[in-house]
């Protein structure tokens, strides 16, 4: 059983979750579900888009916004990792020799 550690992470884990059901986000949603630094969220996400996981697009003028969209490649990681723990949850446990 592999995990990938890009997504294996806790924050980046949660990112891919929020961006899996909701496809897209905006940076400062993301902060505030994920309670996060903006350098915290930031290097989170330069990773997440370095993998191809997930692009970064800032849009406006002004106080401009930056939306965080989950790739095709991130959707399929993401769900590679939640079955991975699925079955890693649900593997028996050998026998043990401890006496109760």
């Amino acid at each position: 059983m592999e995990l990938d550690d890009v997504v294996h992470q806790r924050v980046r884990l949660g990112i891919l979750a929020v961006l899996h059901a909701a496809e897209a986000a905006e940076f400062s949603y993301l902060k505030q579900l994920l309670e996060l630094t903006d350098g915290n969220l930031k290097r989170h996400l330069d990773v997440l888009v370095e993998a191809g996981y997930v692009t970064s697009e800032r849009t406006g003028t002004g106080r401009r916004r930056t939306t965080i969209t989950i790739t095709e490649p991130g959707r399929a990681a993401f769900r590679r990792e939640i079955e991975s723990l699925r079955r890693l949850a649900e593997q028996p446990l050998p026998p043990t020799n401890v006496e109760r």
